[in-house]
């Protein structure tokens, strides 16, 4: 009897801000790992997803959209991004059927070009959002000037359409491995920093203009208080003290719909029912501030 054979390996997620890496990260795990928003920047670290089957496990490395950095923290994440093409055993390349080819998914054309051993699949995202003809266009112009594609799949991370054809390619191109993490686990960081992403998450959603890019979030305290309640205590970091008024809001309305919304996913997450209480602080320029980006979790290890 044939012993039954065991596939793992890492796939970088890689793309321009927007063009929907976390949606594809979160449909494949089946859970909200990779904070979503529409507004670009909005994953800062890499963010490892697992899938685990059977006979396979796969950690997707969703790396931060590619941009050009105004500030030190924009110059990890852009580091970020590319250090993850390294690491890995195939790349996923991203891109939005809904918007013509531009300069900075040519900026990452030229980057990986430069890389000759690895598998590159082109995903053309949010096909449900254009006729075929379209369709049709965009894929021919990413066969211009471009690497050699693994494969060109065109997929809608917000409707599943594809993606687990695209799956089972992956899986059939890794090689015999072991299994790296428990078959339950869905992602390598630990509940801290997602809790902490999910209510980032909920700044971005409510907020506008500079406020979201100015902010970070620590996680002070979890704790369970009783059989019933895990209590979390946050810190929202901004730069400046008009920020600070702009995320209180009126009487406190923006600060209390943030808490509401970032409890309701931390319950999801942890499967309790959570007191959440959040305090908002300024710390001037801290994106452009070493010490800073480490004491908030940006650190230079992590590319």
């Amino acid at each position: 009897m044939t012993e039954k054979v065991f596939k793992s390996g890492f796939v970088a997620i890689i793309g321009r801000p927007n063009v929907g890496k976390s949606t594809l990260l979160n449909r494949i795990v089946g859970e909200k790992i990779a904070i979503m928003s529409d507004k670009a920047q909005t994953t800062r670290n890499k963010i490892q997803g697992i899938y685990t089957t059977d006979d396979a496990q796969v950690v997707f490395i969703d790396t931060p959209g590619v941009h050009k950095p105004q500030n030190s923290l924009g110059d990890f994440m852009v580091k970020s991004a590319f250090s993850s093409l390294h690491e890995a055993d195939a790349i996923w390349f991203v891109v939005d059927a809904s918007m013509p080819r531009g300069r900075g998914d040519d900026f990452i054309i030229e980057r990986l070009k430069e890389i000759k051993a690895t598998p590159i699949y082109l995903l053309i995202n949010k096909v449900d959002l254009v006729d075929p003809q379209t369709l049709l266009d965009i894929i021919a112009s990413y066969q211009v000037e471009a690497p050699e594609w693994q494969e060109v799949y065109p997929i809608s991370a917000t409707e599943g359409d594809n993606v687990p054809q695209l799956l089972e390619n992956i899986i059939s191109i890794l090689d015999e491995g072991p299994q790296y993490f428990d078959a339950d686990q869905l992602t390598d960081h630990p509940e801290r920093f997602v809790i902490g992403e999910l209510i980032r998450e909920k700044v971005l959603q409510l907020t506008r203009q500079e406020v979201p890019h100015s902010v970070a979030v620590v996680i002070d305290k979890i704790a369970r208080e009783n059989e019933e309640k895990i209590h979390v205590q946050a810190s929202i970091i901004v730069e400046r003290p008009t920020q600070k008024n702009i995320i209180i809001g009126k009487q406190g309305k923006m600060i209390k719909q943030i808490g509401t919304r970032a409890r309701q996913d931390i319950e999801r997450l942890l499967g309790d029912k959570v007191f959440l209480e959040t305090w908002v602080k300024v710390e001037p320029r801290w994106r452009d501030r070493p010490q800073a980006l480490q004491t908030l979790g940006y650190k230079e290890q992590d590319y």
